[in-house]
């Protein structure tokens, strides 16, 4: 009786690209959670890296070498997204939104949006609903 062959996959992931693929669905995740109020800190790459077990130079590196981009910089976009989100579509105070992104400060939040974005949540918020005159 002749060998049946083995049916092999079209396609093997690599392992670059499962490690990003962890990352992001990693950063998703984190992101809902931090919206939704289920955790108070925001993760970095030392912490995606041990819930993917490996080493944080490796995944940036990784992640670098897939996207082109740091995961520090798509932590951020994520988080300006979110928080624009969130000042478009509630009418939470911005203390409230940085403390849900984990910004025990606030100040230190509106720092952070302004040099993501050029203004101020505040500023955002007002661009979005512009007052009746």
């Amino acid at each position: 009786m002749p060998a049946v062959p083995i049916a092999l996959p079209k396609k093997i992931i690599s392992r670059k690209d499962e490690i990003t693929a962890g990352f992001f669905s990693l950063l998703n995740g984190h992101i809902r959670d931090l919206l939704d109020g289920k955790v108070s800190r925001r993760y970095h790459a030392a912490d995606f890296g041990a819930m993917l077990f490996i080493h944080p130079r490796h995944l940036t590196n990784t992640i670098k070498l897939t996207t082109g981009k740091s995961p520090c910089d798509f932590m951020e976009e994520r988080l300006i997204a979110a928080a624009q989100k969130l000042l478009t579509e509630t009418e939470l105070s911005v203390a409230d939104i940085s403390e849900r992104f984990g910004y025990s400060d606030p100040t230190n939040f509106i720092k952070f949006f302004k040099s993501m974005c050029g203004i101020t949540p505040l500023q955002f918020r007002k661009n979005t609903f512009p007052s009746p005159n």
